[in-house]
């Protein structure tokens, strides 16, 4: 019999302490390790940098919950996507991306890693046969995509990209930062590859900042390569490149990765819950003639046009919600009214958070094809009484 998500997410890789009995598993604070002899790791631990207990943990756990062969932690997210498209691309590699990405992954594909030599390709990933039309024309190492995607909510077909990506030998790369492995699977669908901004809805409490990479079973390097370290093993490759460079999170960061493992479910559900809530009532309210909201942008609403594609692939629909106001001036008022809702970059705590995307998260797109409307504010639902944060939304707008 196989362990349902939720129990998991609270037993695997926490196991009580052998010496003790604590039901947590301790914070390892060394940063180095005795060993039984000159060159024999006890336990396979000699060096912070290369592995630390609690960091096993959280990665087993994590794998588990996202149902790969593998995971490993990094000290950010840009730091896992950074290490991984590194290890997936060389110079003169194309990657077609979904354009609606979060602004520091926008960076990351079209400056960063284009100063090296990579191209960067961005699509309507919600456009399955028009991104498989570049995909075949641009013959990628790499597809990547979110979904739903930042801020705009856009919903990709990951099983129809899987197969235009695997068509071509590329791989297919998904951020599941918003969705978490609470509400979404990726690798079900075909994935090769999940990262996490584990500092979002995974750590879940505004107190911690780390990234992941989780890989399917049996993952390799497009193109019959081999990396720097030697193997054709994506997660190999990615875990001697992590070592290599010292992109490794701290210990503490970890400890309250895992332990925000254990709610997830709970806090994802509950969230999507008000952000579903939250996104019909103004919906109604833009339907009944009021025009400082044009559009509510939220895929659990049945007019949103990833609405079916969504309910096929997610448990739930997601804590963020995005509005268009009927002017940037407003929206950027709104963003600067608003009590219960903290003016801040950032998503899926337990704090609600509202911002204004292209000032603040996704301000690198300007004046780019890519960039976000002036006019959108975006949501990120916490824990509060959603009539209490519908209530402050309206005393904001008025």
């Amino acid at each position: 019999m196989t362990d349902g998500f939720a129990t998991r997410a609270v037993h695997v890789g926490q196991d009580p302490d052998p010496v003790t009995g604590a039901v947590v598993p301790p914070l390892t604070l060394a940063t180095t390790f005795v060993m039984d002899a000159a060159g024999t790791p006890r336990a396979g631990y000699d060096y912070a940098r290369s592995g630390t207990p609690g960091r096993t943990s959280f990665e087993s756990a994590l794998a588990s919950l996202e149902g790969g062969a593998a995971a490993l932690a990094f000290p950010s997210g840009l730091s896992a996507e950074d290490t991984l498209l590194r290890v997936l691309t060389r110079a003169g590699d194309a990657v077609v991306f979904g354009g609606d990405v979060y602004g520091g992954t926008f960076r990351l594909l079209t400056a960063a890693l284009a100063h090296d030599g990579r191209r960067g390709v961005p699509v309507d990933a919600a456009d399955l046969a028009a991104t498989a039309a570049v995909i075949e024309a641009e013959r990628p190492v790499v597809v990547w995509v979110e979904t739903p995607s930042n801020p705009l909510l856009q919903i990709a077909d990951l099983a129809g990209l899987a197969s235009a990506a695997h068509a071509v030998g590329a791989l297919l790369v998904v951020d599941n930062t918003f969705a978490s492995p609470a509400l979404q699977r990726p690798l079900e669908f075909g994935a090769d590859v999940v990262v996490h901004s584990t500092t979002k809805l995974i750590g879940g409490h505004s107190d911690m900042t780390g990234g992941a990479v989780v890989t399917a079973s049996g993952a390799v390097l497009s193109a019959r390569r081999t990396g720097a370290g030697g193997g054709t093993s994506v997660i190999d490759e990615v875990g001697w490149l992590r070592n290599a460079v010292g992109a490794v999170p701290g210990p503490f960061d970890v400890w309250l990765a895992a332990r925000g493992l254990k709610t997830l479910r709970l806090r994802a559900m509950h969230a999507s819950a008000s952000a579903l809530r939250l996104a019909e009532h103004f919906a109604a309210r833009a339907a009944s003639g009021a025009r400082d909201v044009v559009e509510v942008i939220y895929p659990g609403l049945a007019a949103h046009p990833g609405h079916a594609l969504a309910t096929r692939q997610m448990d739930a629909y997601g804590t963020v919600v995005s509005l268009r106001c009927a002017s940037p001036e407003l929206a950027r008022a709104v963003c600067e009214r608003t009590r219960l809702f903290a003016l801040a970059v950032s998503l899926g705590a337990v704090e609600s958070l509202i911002e204004h995307p292209a000032s603040m998260t996704h301000a690198t797109k300007k004046d780019s094809p890519q960039a976000v409307a002036d006019e959108i504010i975006r949501l990120s639902i916490g824990l509060e009484d959603v009539e209490d944060l519908i209530a402050d939304l309206e005393q904001a707008f008025a």
